[in-house]
This record gives C-alpha cells, sequence and structure tokens, in this order.
C-alpha cells in the first residue's frame, strides 16, 4: 500500500511530550487539520507556535494533563527523553489499544525492547528524527530542517502509515530497508556531538575548531567500529562523513543536550554514548574515548540533579 492511501481516513492521535520534538509534530499536524490531535502533558497550554524560515504556524492544541482522562489512539507519538519513558508508562497504558500503533521519536535504539512493558499488544515503531528543534516557550518552539527528510523509518505497512500522517505538512519521512544502519548513523552525531555540546556548554559552532573536531574524529572511529559489529553497514569513511554532518548544521543551533544542561535537567547519556559502550562491551571492541566521554558526561549530569554535587 503506498503512503498516500495506507493512511487515508483521519486518526486519532496523541503526542506524549510537547518539547524541541513533540512541539514541532503536535503543531504543524495540528495546523495541517488532517487529523484530531491531543497533547499529554504536565501543564495544558492553549495553542502551539512553531517557527519556521518561512514564518510561523500556529494552531490550537487540545490537551490532557492526567493519564484517567486518556482513551486508546490511532497512534502515539512518544516524544519524551529516553529516561523519562517510564514516567510516561500510566500515559501509555491509557493510550494504547489493540489497534494502537507507538512511534518512538527518540534517540537512542531498542525502543520496541524499552516500550513493551508498558504499551501491551500495541506496535511499536521506532523513527529517527532528522529536524533541529528547540523549545522556545512552552507553547512555542523552533523548527529547523536538518536535511532532506525529517524522518526515517523501516519501510512496510507500519512506516509507510506513519509517513502518511504528514501528509499535508512540511515533515517529510525516508522510508529505508536498512533501517539499522541509518538508525546508527544518527546515533554516531548523537553519542559524540551531543556530549561534547554539553559539556563545552557551547552550540553547534564549537565543532567548528579544530581540536575539538580533531577529538570527535577520534571519538566517531571507536564508535563506527562498534556500529560496523553490531551489523550496521557503514562507509570506509563513515566517521569522516559523521563530522561532516556536524559541522554542516547551523552553528547557532544547539544539541538537545546542551539545552539540557543549561537548564539543569538530566542528560540523556546512557540512551546515547552509554548505548555504544554497552554494545562495544558485547562485542570486545575498545573504546577507551569513548568511555572517558561517558564519564565526564555522567558527571555533568549527576551535578544536574536536584541534590547533585
Amino acid at each position: 500500500m503506498p503512503p498516500a492511501t495506507a493512511n487515508s481516513e483521519r486518526q486519532r492521535i496523541a503526542v506524549i511530550g510537547l518539547g524541541s520534538i513533540g512541539g514541532v509534530v503536535a503543531g504543524l499536524l495540528g495546523a495541517a487539520k488532517q487529523h484530531d490531535i491531543v497533547a499529554c502533558v504536565r501543564r495544558p497550554i492553549e495553542r502551539m507556535t512553531v517557527e519556521r524560515t518561512e514564518g510561523a504556524t500556529e494552531s490550537p492544541i487540545p490537551t490532557l494533563t492526567d493519564p484517567s482522562q486518556a482513551q486508546p489512539q490511532d497512534w502515539v507519538l512518544l516524544c519524551t527523553k529516553v529516561q523519562d519513558t517510564a514516567s510516561s508508562g500510566p500515559w501509555l497504558q491509557r493510550l494504547c489499544g489493540p489497534k494502537t500503533r507507538v512511534a518512538a521519536l527518540q534517540n537512542g535504539i531498542a525502543h520496541a525492547e524499552n516500550l513493551a512493558p508498558f504499551v501491551g499488544g500495541a506496535v511499536v515503531i521506532p523513527a529517527i528524527v532528522y529536524y533541529n528543534g528547540e523549545r522556545l516557550a512552552p507553547d512555542r518552539v523552533r523548527y529547523r530542517r536538518g536535511g532532506e527528510h525529517d524522518f526515517a523509518v523501516a519501510d512496510g505497512a507500519d512506516g509507510q502509515a506513519f509517513a502518511a500522517l504528514f501528509e499535508g505538512t512540511r515533515l517529510r519521512t525516508l522510508l529505508s530497508r536498512d533501517f539499522k544502519t541509518l538508525a546508527w548513523r544518527k546515533l554516531l552525531v548523537n553519542a559524540v556531538g551531543n556530549p561534547v555540546s554539553a559539556l563545552t556548554l557551547r552550540r553547534n559552532a564549537v565543532f567548528l575548531r579544530d581540536d575539538v573536531a580533531a577529538l570527535c574524529l577520534a571519538l566517531l572511529e571507536e564508535a563506527v567500529n562498534v556500529g560496523r559489529a553490531d551489523g550496521a553497514q557503514l562507509a570506509a569513511n563513515e566517521a569522516a562523513q559523521t563530522m561532516a554532518r556536524l559541522t554542516a548544521i547551523p552553528p547557532d543551533a544547539g544539541s538537545s543536550m546542551y539545552f539540557d544542561r543549561l537548564a539543569g535537567r538530566p542528560l540523556e547519556i546512557d540512551a546515547l554514548t552509554g548505548a555504544v559502550v554497552e554494545i562495544a562491551e558485547r562485542h570486545r571492541v575498545p573504546t577507551p574515548l569513548l568511555r572517558m566521554l561517558l564519564t565526564l558526561a555522567r558527571a555533568a549530569s549527576a551535578s544536574s540533579a536536584p541534590n547533585g554535587g
């Protein structure tokens, strides 16, 4: 079934989390007015504004603030940080029915396994997010396109249905026959770029420094070796390609981990660099530089906790 007809009927869609990723999704889906959108949040808002280079888009967003208010949906778009998945469990349990599809718009890997305890019989669709989102206020986000596509999912009926959700919006989805390799390519960027920007407290301009670029390239070489051991079909010059993708991001853009550290929130380090190191241990691939980066980022994350030192 082609994407144009895979999801022709009006869908009921719940978005969990209105941060940098979820705010963009909810705002642009709401503006398209093709589906019924509800956001699951701690505090209600009346509308969501998405700032784009072409101009701002504003749309009303119905919100729920208590899982007891929720009912099963056709789709659940999970847009929280990975470390917040368990706290989203009550929402997922109320929103998921036997025919629900759950799209995990989260960093990292192994989303189907992580979500299994919370979604019952619902289908989990891991999605790679390529756009750069920045939360400006509870009801305002900034969207920057990160390339030709905004999402990538595995090609198949579920992936095609996901792509069809965004018809009528500016968000575009790549359907891939080799999703694992694409997931690793995104993980390479996040596992190195996010903690480096968070630790230096610099936006993406930091990667234009020669010394930082050299360090990142060495970190990426280690991570690429892990990805290959895990079955990803990575190119011979994958580390250099990844570094080029990092430096191509606008210098004034910031990573999610950078914004989390500025706000004093825990860092998503274990789902990113920690995942690479864990897989490296499984395959016995040495990663001394990545281990050092992980240790420093964990220490920075701990200092962001309410009782951190």
